[in-house]
Parts: C-alpha cells; sequence; structure tokens
C-alpha cells in the first residue's frame, strides 16, 4: 500500500493532527522532512522527535534545505524519544499532554507561531498496554489542538507494529494514511460539539469503534455527548445500539448530529432512549 494515500480532512491548519503508517524508513524521513519545512515556513518551531540517537538525524539534516541555519538557532530541533517523551515506558496521557503544552507555549514566547512535532512513535506503542495509554494520549493532544497552535505527524512502523495495532491508534486522529481504515473519531472545535465521527461504521470494525470511544473517554456538556457526524458516510444498526449502551452506561445523552436523513428514521425505528439524531441539512 502506499504510503501517500492520506486521508485529508479540512481541519484548519492550526488543527492538523496526522497519523503516518510506514513500511520504509527513508519514505517516512521524506514525508516528515515534508511537514517540518512546512512548520517553518509559516514561521513554527519545529521538532524532529526519533526513536534512536538524535545525532545522526541532525547531521542529515544539516544537509537538508531550510534546515541548516534552522537547527543552529533553535527553530529546528532533533530529540530522542526519552527527551521528548520522558520514557519509552507506557506514558501518562495527561503529563505528556501538559509537557507539549508547556512546549508550545514556550515557543510562542520565544516568537514563534507555534509547535509542529514529526514523532516515529513506534517504541511507544509496542505492547498492549503502551497503546492503551498512548491512544488516549492521542484523544487528549487532539483536545489541546483545539486553543493551542500545535500540530503533530505521530509514525508507526507498520512493517514492527502491524496493521491493526497502528489501526488502534490512527483511528484517533483527524487525518491517516491508512487506505484499509474505515472510521475516524477525534477532537473538534467546542462549537461542533465533543468529537467528530467520520468515515464508515459496519460489522468489520465495530470492535474497534467500542475500544476507541471508551479511550476517547469523551467528557458531557450539560449531560450531552454532542458528536458531529457530517463526515460520516455510513453506519449500521449495530453502531447505533452502541451508542445508546454507551450513552446509557455514562448516564448522558449522545447526540448525533448527522447529516443524512436515513439515520434519524433508523433511529427511531430502534428505539433509542438515549441517543438523539439531530439531521444537519
Amino acid at each position: 500500500m502506499s504510503e501517500r494515500s492520506a486521508v485529508l480532512t479540512d481541519q484548519p491548519p492550526r488543527y492538523r493532527h496526522l497519523c503516518w503508517a510506514y513500511d520504509d524508513p527513508a519514505g517516512f524521513m521524506t514525508h516528515a522532512v515534508e511537514f517540518l519545512r512546512a512548520g517553518l515556513a509559516a514561521g513554527e518551531r519545529v521538532w524532529f522527535v526519533v526513536s534512536g540517537p538524535a545525532e545522526p538525524v541532525r547531521d542529515h539534516l544539516l544537509g537538508v534545505r531550510d534546515f541548516a541555519d534552522a537547527l543552529l538557532t533553535g527553530a529546528a530541533q532533533v530529540r530522542s524519544l526519552d527527551g521528548a517523551y520522558g520514557s519509552t515506558a507506557v506514558i501518562d496521557p495527561a503529563s505528556q499532554v501538559a509537557s507539549y503544552r508547556r512546549a508550545t507555549r514556550e515557543a510562542v514566547a520565544a516568537g514563534y507561531s507555534g509547535l509542529r512535532v514529526a514523532a516515529d512513535a513506534t517504541e511507544l506503542v509496542r505492547t498492549a498496554a503502551q497503546r492503551d495509554a498512548f491512544a488516549r494520549y492521542e484523544q487528549r493532544v487532539n483536545e489541546m489542538m483545539r486553543t493551542e497552535p500545535f500540530q503533530a505527524m505521530c509514525a508507526y512502523d507498520r512493517s514492527q507494529l502491524g496493521d491493526p495495532a497502528v489501526a488502534e491508534l490512527a483511528c484517533l486522529h483527524p487525518e491517516h494514511n491508512l487506505g484499509q481504515l474505515l472510521f475516524r473519531l477525534y477532537a473538534v472545535p467546542l462549537r461542533q460539539g465533543q468529537a467528530a465521527l467520520a468515515g464508515e461504521l459496519d460489522p468489520s470494525n465495530h470492535d474497534l469503534f467500542r475500544t476507541a470511544l471508551d479511550r476517547a473517554d469523551l467528557q458531557p456538556v450539560d449531560d450531552e455527548l454532542v458528536l458531529d457526524a457530517d463526515g460520516l458516510r455510513f453506519l449500521d444498526h449495530r453502531a447505533l445500539i452502541h451508542l445508546n449502551e454507551y450513552a446509557r452506561d455514562r448516564q448522558v445523552t449522545v447526540v448525533l448530529r448527522a447529516a443524512r436523513s436515513g439515520v434519524a428514521r433508523l433511529a427511531a425505528l430502534l428505539d433509542l432512549p438515549d441517543l438523539r439524531v439531530e439531521v444537519t441539512r
């Protein structure tokens, strides 16, 4: 599968969060450099977080257009995973989000327009416990991007982790390059709701959807969890039943704002008391 088959959305530039699955480290390097170069052009401070020693990558970037001066001034930095995440064990989602929030605000205070990070996080998600914690972090950093000028490319070596493991993480990003991953669940600006639900929900991904919802740990506002489903192309009755169960277990109402009137008709037929569908057009 081509690493260029990214699923792109209409998120504004300051609200970009991309999951990049790769098989070829050289290919990932090319895309990471492109991503970070765009940040330099936008006046952002950029970090390249690498799984091995930082110095060889820094030496390489010194010979890459736009990076030599940026590395000397501190506009561009190469950091190890330990330096950016504290350790390669199970991360603490709240602490990691706080760390990136501080780094973003420090970049702004230094005169940059924000912070942009490309990170190879493969070593942070090898075990089930690591992936559970990191997936919860992915959702929280999405939420941080509502208010902070922070952007990130989270990269995972698919040849080492496998597609199912990468899918657990990719589905919590607004953008990814996994063509076979059918849905995405991610935080959006609060005026749109607590999260967006996009793509397709069918029997092939019900288990992953349930896991993603649990890890997202969405927080209600006035006892309602609002999901912007304008980008949802298809869902079956089981997905609606699960959303109703999710709402019932948390003693809230899930409000599904959907563009398709058929979703509202299906929900009415199923008689789901804890789910309300609002047709947006």
